[in-house]
């Protein structure tokens, strides 16, 4: 009986191939290392939960996760600490702000969410208990995005130390939290730890199989260890779509339902679906939603 051959990583080439000469958009410019990253590289990457890992294009170029990591912690965080714990130190409601807006919630002094940097930056001092040392509170954090990827992860230190030079408005972050009581520790290294946190590298294929592990209830599809509670990552997948994209989630919600709903699209697709191993059978629209998915 001759092998079935997936369809799949032809799917994936003819997608980036649809993409590639749109050109729309910039690198980050408020970072001098990010300012002089190359924009060409382009890669996809799919975890299916059941581990099959499928990729084309650059999907092994490193990068830093940024932003991404913030609703990684934010899971480790209601793992570890507990969504009480979570609670009492950030909301979840969407802000309606930009990411980097000193702002807080008016009736409780909590950051609004997790997904801002001041939700982020609080998150972030509740790992390892608000006592630890800002280098094992980060090696705590590298553990966990290292047994999402099912590898070893690294930091990229010339990135983390050009954002540190430049880190004024999370220090001022840092302080209003402070001056409020929601983080105990030094702003400067309360920074410095949400810093490490966004430095670590990963890849296109690395980030395919952590996503896919929030989509698969915790259990990593590749490894089949489990790293997170199902309760952990239903609610972390909540908070992204809600507040994932920062003052445009109201939009980024329209849209992606919409694309969801299309014809191309599958009937009853579902949150495990949607961030591990869904496919819409036109390629066009998976590359609408795709660019909407992996926005946060």
């Amino acid at each position: 009986m001759r092998e079935i051959t997936s369809p799949i990583p032809q799917y994936l080439t003819a997608l980036l191939e649809t993409v590639r000469e749109e050109e729309s958009g910039q690198v980050a410019d408020y970072i001098p290392e990010l300012a002089s990253a190359d924009p060409n590289p382009l890669g996809v990457a799919m975890c299916m939960v059941s581990g099959r890992v499928y990729a084309a294009g650059d999907c092994d170029v490193p990068f830093t996760l940024q932003s991404i990591s913030k609703p990684f912690v934010y899971a480790l965080a209601l793992q570890d600490r507990g969504i009480d714990a979570v609670m009492s130190t950030v909301g979840m409601e969407p802000s309606g702000e930009a990411f980097n807006e000193l702002s807080l919630d008016e009736e409780s002094n909590r950051p609004m969410n997790p997904m801002i940097n001041a939700g982020a930056i609080a998150v972030n001092q509740l790992i390892n208990g608000e006592e630890s040392s800002v280098e094992d509170r980060v090696e705590v954090i590298r553990g966990l995005m290292s047994r999402l990827a099912g590898r070893e992860l690294g930091f990229n230190e010339s990135l983390c130390y050009s954002e540190l030079d430049h880190a004024d408005r999370n220090l001022s972050i840092a302080h209003m939290l402070r001056s409020y009581g929601v983080i105990r520790d030094a702003a400067h290294d309360a920074v410095l730890s949400y810093t490490r946190q966004c430095a670590i590298e990963t890849t296109a294929r690395d980030l395919a199989a952590m996503v896919a592990t929030l989509g698969n209830g915790g259990v990593q599809p590749v490894t089949g260890e489990r790293v997170l509670d199902p309760d952990v990552c239903r609610l972390t997948m909540a908070v992204m779509s809600s507040a994932g994209m920062y003052d445009g989630a109201g939009r980024w919600m329209a849209r992606a339902w919409a694309y969801r709903r299309s014809p191309g699209s599958p009937a009853g697709s579902s949150e495990r679906c949607r961030g591990s191993s869904a496919w819409p059978r036109s390629p066009r629209v998976w590359t609408r939603r795709a660019t909407a998915c992996a926005a946060p």
